[in-house]
């Protein structure tokens, strides 16, 4: 659903009835991955504001810059299973087709390699965000 200055999200009903404990409960149990690089995105420190464990649509995404249009996910070793690659490669189709640009890291690149992903993302934001000065 498309709001009032291009913030995008899910529907009201949808977010009580499902998404929202997800997302809070995500956000509990975070991996050591997931938390070290919202450490790295919080409070504006890559010069973009980015959101944690955001519902858009029927999807729960780890992280958004909505000014950017951009998602970054971060995959642990589940996502190298057939079946969870298939429904990852249909919910990046889903996301795409409704404007955003969706990128993924390991969870060994974001803590292994934080610079370079942390490049990455700046790379894609001095693309996509109007405003974005690194």
């Amino acid at each position: 659903m498309i709001y009032p200055y291009g913030m995008y999200t899910t529907d009201a009903k949808r977010w009580i009835k499902s998404l929202k404990d997800y997302a809070r409960h995500n956000r509990k149990t975070a991996t050591p991955a997931e938390n070290h690089l919202w450490h790295e995105l919080r409070g504006n420190k890559l010069g973009a504001p980015f959101r944690r464990q955001h519902a858009i649509g029927p999807f729960i995404v780890d992280f958004v810059c909505l000014a950017a249009w951009l998602i970054i996910e971060v995959d642990g070793s589940i996502h190298g299973d057939a079946s969870q690659a298939e429904y990852d490669g249909g919910r990046t189709h889903e996301l795409q087709e409704c404007g955003f640009l969706v990128i993924r890291f390991t969870n060994a690149e974001v803590l292994s390699r934080t610079p370079s992903v942390l490049q990455t993302i700046s790379e894609h934001l001095t693309l996509l965000y109007p405003h974005y000065e690194p």
